[in-house]
């Protein structure tokens, strides 16, 4: 991981994405050696990808809790329709029964009024779960670093390549 001052918390204050810091007010650029600069580039890429990886860790996290708190609602669905198909709920057919002229519509509408309650936990627990997105700074992250590391093609009319 990078250096401490290097470290920044999120927007909940729980853990530090590390950022590459782009100079370093110590270091001359002519001073340099070629192996120096391809250590540095070397630490910064790994740098970046640990960076990287942090970030989509960070971002997933969220989405899913909040995939949780949508599967919440569909456990309440099927607990609902459970209860609908067990002999529990003959006392409340029974008891509109005494209302009605025929015990099997009496039974009809308990069954349709649960039906309709499960229906409606899941429609909310789908609304939860369709909130979910894709982690966007993480994938605008990974192009940028992708487009950055690839080598650059120089145009055919280009005179300053040799050829042997």
């Amino acid at each position: 991981m990078s250096s401490p001052k290097h470290e920044r918390t999120g927007p909940d204050g729980v853990g530090a994405v590390p950022y590459l810091p782009l100079s370093s007010a110590a270091d001359v650029p002519g001073d340099q050696s070629i192996g120096r600069l391809v250590g540095d580039a070397t630490q910064h890429i790994s740098t970046l990808v640990r960076a990287e990886m942090e970030l989509a860790k960070s971002e997933l996290v969220g989405e899913v809790k909040k995939g949780l708190k949508g599967a919440v609602f569909f456990l309440i669905a099927l607990t609902v329709f459970l209860y609908s198909t067990f002999f529990l709920f003959f006392f409340a057919a029974e008891g509109l029964a005494q209302w009605l002229r025929y015990r099997w519509i009496a039974f009809g509408i308990v069954f349709f009024l649960m039906l309709l309650v499960a229906g409606v936990a899941g429609f909310l627990g789908y609304r939860k779960v369709k909130k979910f997105k894709a982690p966007e700074r993480t994938i605008a992250s990974v192009k940028e670093t992708a487009a950055a590391l690839k080598p650059q093609r120089a145009p055919e009319g280009d005179l300053t390549t040799t050829r042997d």
